[in-house]
């Protein structure tokens, strides 16, 4: 059983920072790619950005030069720093990972959400 947590969502001026964490727990073999989407009121969920497990990255056009992802393998955590937000970056954020679990199985499993919010 593997389960996902994430934190550090909340409420944030323009301008402002966030950083956002999801960490993996149980019984996990490797992590493949990890990521973070997003979902904002009455809009399908999107792509923000991707790490593989060898450190290459994507990001969405929208948010590069902005956020930076990364992760620590040895946690089994990704993290997403968000810089300079906006209000249009408003939305739930969900992480995903990619992973092989202890029985070597491949699944994806995503995180609960956390809520941004900026406000103008």
């Amino acid at each position: 059983q593997v389960q996902l947590v994430e934190s550090g969502g909340g409420l944030v001026q323009a301008g402002g920072s966030l950083r956002l964490s999801c960490a993996a727990s149980g019984s996990i073999f490797t992590t493949n790619v990890m990521g973070w989407y997003r979902q904002a009121p009455g809009k399908q969920r999107e792509l923000v950005a991707t790490i593989a497990s060898g450190g290459s990255t994507n990001y969405a056009d929208s948010v590069k030069g902005r956020f930076t992802i990364s992760r620590d393998n040895a946690k089994n955590t990704v993290y997403l720093q968000m810089n300079s937000l906006k209000p249009e970056d408003t939305a739930v954020y969900y992480c995903k990972i990619d992973l092989r679990d202890g029985l070597l199985r491949n699944y994806d499993y995503w995180g609960q959400g956390t809520q941004v919010t900026v406000s103008s």
